[in-house]
């Protein structure tokens, strides 16, 4: 179902990614931290989605009894009600601590317009009227709720609305004798109005916001291989100035998933109110992700002769290792080799203020390829490197690049005797740069969706490393259709 910009609560839940009770204890993997900035900014647009939806309130007909001295008992009706236009003009939007949210708008007007007629036995008259409605306050309390899927759901807990003044007048034929009970008339305005005000809101939300949650992009596919799991873990935490909205956040292979074999880190976030929105990403995050593509040996790689370039002095043959290992040349005298690397353990990013880093621990081990198409294990390496990590995000996701140092290498284990490790670091560095490092960096440049809703876009974004966490802060816009 496509969902109308016009509605009025699609923006209350738009920023806010909502929230609500879920699993406890856990520490979220990721926080949207909503300002008084972007609640504001929700209750503007949110002024602008009701107006719309109050020009296309369906007013029905209504009638009366008048009875005026020397005239008698009559009948009146009022028919082809029409609101042409409206005007709210302010709106606040604010946390309910356990309740959710309340919004409230107050110093609006309407302007109706439409048509009467009244008869007095055989007497008919006709008319038209225009009713100016002013004053007009709305207060709506949302609550927050939670489906089993973990996507979000908003019910109406309460409503009213309050209208200071109304003022008719009607013109044509017996108008002027309307006017002298005009009370009874705008009275009856008055309650069919405040009525149908709540009456909206109440569609609103059911009609237009909930299809609207369904959009919450609880598990999302990053590739063919991994996704990232945003359901809600809890409640929102209000306070006067923000409202936190805790997400679980946990990426997971898509064909075999499990759960994580540690916890989120606690994330202290800064208080910051300079943007309207901020997520706080933990390092659980990728780490989570460094598991499973470990966990299925993506990150495990085979180097053979046919991948060392050809303008290489270094090739893997034996003879190629005679200069320094004699005793392999001697052993297997022509024959290629094969070196297969794996990664001893998922590598771990660590964050700290102002710096991202990992240090991944590889084993490397080499292999004859005998004339029988056998493979024989003949040395084992240890090898560690140090690599830091750039992390940037734009309107809708997280993008990142590894930059390398330079490998360490240590013999561990060797079948040809001792040797020096020098030149298979110069080959290793040459495929870990121009192979590995580059499938690593093209998935984190293809990076991971940010839990946006549909049609918010981010701008002016600004961005922080902090102990634990990133810290990526946002205006926001919502993209009416």
């Amino acid at each position: 179902m496509g969902v109308s910009g016009r509605a009025l609560p699609s923006l209350l839940l738009a920023v806010l990614l909502t929230s609500l009770p879920g699993a406890r204890g856990a520490n979220p993997g990721l926080v949207v931290r909503i300002t008084d900035k972007g609640l504001a900014y929700v209750a503007k647009e949110g002024l602008v989605a009701l107006q719309s939806e109050l020009l296309r309130i369906t007013l029905p007909d209504f009638t009366g009894d008048f009875k005026i001295k020397h005239i008698g008992r009559g009948q009146y009706e009022f028919h082809s009600l029409d609101i042409p236009s409206c005007e709210l003009r302010s709106s606040a939007l604010t946390p309910l601590p356990g309740q959710g949210l309340s919004l409230s708008i107050s110093d609006s007007f309407i302007r109706v317009q439409g048509k009467w007629k009244a008869r007095k036995a055989f007497l008919r008259l006709q008319g038209s009227f225009d009713l100016q409605v002013k004053g007009i306050a709305i207060s709506v309390n949302l609550d927050l709720g939670s489906e089993p899927s973990g996507r979000p759901t908003a019910t109406v807990s309460s409503c009213s609305s309050h209208i200071r003044d109304v003022e008719v007048d009607l013109s044509g034929g017996l108008g002027w004798l309307l006017n002298v009970f005009h009370s009874q008339i705008e009275s009856k305005f008055r309650r069919t109005l405040e009525s149908k005000i709540c009456e909206m809101v109440q569609k609103s939300v059911t009609s237009d916001l909930q299809p609207y949650l369904q959009t919450l992009p609880v598990t999302t596919e990053i590739d063919s291989f991994i996704g990232i799991d945003y359901s809600l873990m809890e409640a929102p935490r209000e306070t006067a100035q923000m409202l936190d909205v805790m997400l679980k956040a946990e990426i997971f292979n898509l064909d075999h998933r499990s759960p994580a074999a540690f916890l989120a880190p606690v994330m202290s976030l800064p208080e910051e109110y300079n943007r309207m929105v901020y997520f706080a990403i933990s390092e659980y995050v990728f780490n989570t992700a460094s598991l499973v593509y470990h966990e299925a040996g993506y990150l495990n790689f085979s180097i053979t002769d046919d991948l060392v370039p050809q303008s290489s002095t270094i090739r893997l043959t034996t003879k190629s290792f005679r200069a320094f290992i004699p005793r392999l040349a001697r052993l297997y005298p022509n024959m290629n080799l094969e070196l297969q690397g794996r990664v001893v353990s998922a590598p771990v990013l660590n964050f700290s203020p102002g710096n991202i880093s990992l240090t991944p621990q590889m084993e490397i081990e080499g292999f004859v390829l005998l004339p029988n198409s056998a493979k024989e294990s003949i040395f084992q390496l240890g090898v560690t490197t140090d690599l830091s990590a750039m992390v940037t995000f734009n309107a809708s996701k997280i993008t990142g690049f590894l930059k390398p140092e330079k490998i360490q290498m240590e013999l561990k284990e060797s079948k040809v005797g001792v040797f020096n490790v020098e030149l298979l670091e110069a080959l290793l560095n040459y495929y870990l740069l121009d192979t590995l490092y580059q499938e690593v960096n093209y998935k984190l440049a293809t990076g991971f969706p940010l839990p946006l809703l549909k049609r918010i876009r981010l701008y002016d974004p600004v961005f922080q490393i902090h102990k634990n966490f990133l810290f990526l802060g946002a205006n926001i816009q919502y993209m009416r259709e």
